[in-house]
């Protein structure tokens, strides 16, 4: 086992449509795609198109949406350790505009307890809050075992607070801030004070706002991708979660900036291409992505604290 991903698993269906009808009305979409979805498996996905195949733990049902999601992973040589659930879970999601209408179909309910795995070899971990149980044991057996431990900090989960005591990569979403009434800036703040030794927030096209190994806080830019270039933002966090996990991983010598710029290039590639398979890149496309695209100029701020407030202070 080179690195375990434990989170819940979703069918997604994605399609461009202009509207969802209501009543009786019935449109026709331009587009679509089925693809796996799930925040950490959708993340394993991108780790193994990358070249680190990790072992998933993960909702599994047994009904076709099931097979169907065993099959894609067996696609991409991924061990998928059985969490059972009676029905797969689905999501709809409709891309528009660099944003995505999202409506999903959840069974949550697992009917057996936490697999014991055997972690010999294995040099990450990496959650989404998922499966809280099943989180909160492999982070603090994997903290203990001196093995990574990563978070995709998404939204607000129940043992988010108890759980970022375990984790040593915390990168959140600018959803989980508002949630807990944070800017930011102090959302970096409350990641240090758990312990989390590298920690930051995703924030689209305004880049990643983080601290590095030193605590040292700045802003990674995003890469400028043309508006109209854009397809479908959906899973591209995931993506980049993923691709820095694979980084850290393959290039443990590196610094964890040279991680998180390959990211950003991984999921730069993801959100010109429609669904979650399609958006998945190779090392080349990133490095392709990394040459074709400068780094988003306008997003390079940094946020210095004052006192009862954040500056916003441009970093050229």
């Amino acid at each position: 086992m080179d690195a375990l991903f434990v989170g819940q698993t979703y069918i997604d269906v994605t399609f461009l449509a202009d509207e969802i009808p209501t009543g009786d009305d019935k449109t026709v979409a331009r587009d679509y795609a089925i693809s796996f979805g799930g925040n950490a498996v959708t993340a394993a996905f991108a780790c193994a198109k990358l070249g680190v195949a990790p072992d998933l733990l993960t909702s599994i049902a047994d009904d076709y949406l099931g097979r169907m999601f065993i099959d894609m992973a067996a696609k991409f040589t991924i061990p998928v350790h059985h969490r059972k659930v009676k029905e797969s879970s689905l999501s709809f999601i409709m891309p528009r505009g660099g944003k995505r209408a999202i409506v999903r179909c959840r069974d949550d309910h697992y009917l057996h307890p936490v697999p014991p795995l055997n972690l010999t070899g294995c040099k990450a971990l990496h959650l989404d809050g998922h499966q809280a149980d099943a989180a909160m044991h492999y982070a603090r057996t994997c903290r203990e075992a001196g093995i990574l431990t990563s978070l995709d900090g998404g939204g607000l989960r129940s043992n988010t607070h108890e759980l970022l005591e375990f984790i040593d990569v915390a990168i959140v979403a600018e959803r989980l801030c508002e949630q807990m009434n944070l800017t930011p800036g102090e959302m970096l703040g409350y990641l240090k004070s758990r312990g989390c030794k590298i920690g930051g927030v995703t924030m689209g096209e305004r880049g990643l706002l983080w601290y590095d190994e030193t605590g040292a806080e700045g802003v990674l830019p995003a890469l400028a991708v043309p508006p109209d270039a854009v397809i479908d933002t959906n899973g591209a966090g995931d993506i980049f979660h993923g691709a820095y996990v694979y980084s850290a991983i393959a290039r443990p010598e590196l610094a964890w900036r040279e991680h998180f710029i390959l990211a950003r290039a991984a999921s730069a590639y993801a959100i010109q291409h429609l669904g979650n398979e399609a958006s998945l890149p190779s090392l080349s496309d990133i490095v392709r992505t990394q040459a074709a695209f400068p780094e988003n100029q306008a997003g390079a701020f940094l946020i210095q604290p004052e006192p009862q407030k954040l500056s916003l202070k441009s970093a050229r």
